[in-house]
């Protein structure tokens, strides 16, 4: 359903700067490391997440996608932030100004799991060795959920 939503509204206008929204989670294993995702679209380092589809919640998403793009099951601990200012363009040239939700999560069920498509690594870093991340957005978040700051909007 959203890709076919993006193609048709890709459609209209082009590679041109659209509204995306996206929910994703800075999930902590029973050591403290966080989990991040290589991304099968830049080959980068980001907190697991994705697009709102048509009919979701924040909420809805982001159990959805960790559990797609990991095969782990979540519990939602509650909200960091939303972060709306942030702009980015994809490798196929489409522009878009992201809107991303940021939960603080724990992991209650699943099991590992990478799908190659979206997902090309998973793995728990400690907070002294997070690799680079793909876009400010992270960043952001990552510092908001280090210093315990919930209710976040920038």
């Amino acid at each position: 359903m959203l890709v076919e939503y993006i193609k048709w509204l890709r459609g209209k206008v082009g590679h041109d700067y659209v509204i995306l929204n996206f929910a994703g989670a800075i999930i902590q294993d029973e050591s403290r490391r966080l989990l991040l995702q290589k991304r099968g679209d830049n080959h980068q380092w980001g907190f697991p997440g994705g697009c709102i589809e048509i009919g979701e919640s924040a909420e809805e998403t982001a159990i959805r996608e960790i559990k797609e793009e990991t095969g782990f099951d979540i519990s939602i601990n509650g909200m960091i932030g939303v972060y709306s200012k942030y702009f980015h363009e994809y490798p196929n040239g489409d522009k878009a100004q992201t809107i991303g939700v940021f939960f603080d999560c724990s992991l209650n069920g699943g099991e590992m799991k990478i799908d190659e498509s979206e997902t090309l690594d998973l793995e728990f870093f400690d907070v002294e060795h997070i690799p680079p991340l793909f876009h400010q957005k992270h960043y952001d978040a990552l510092e908001d959920f280090l210093n315990n700051k919930r209710g976040v909007y920038r």
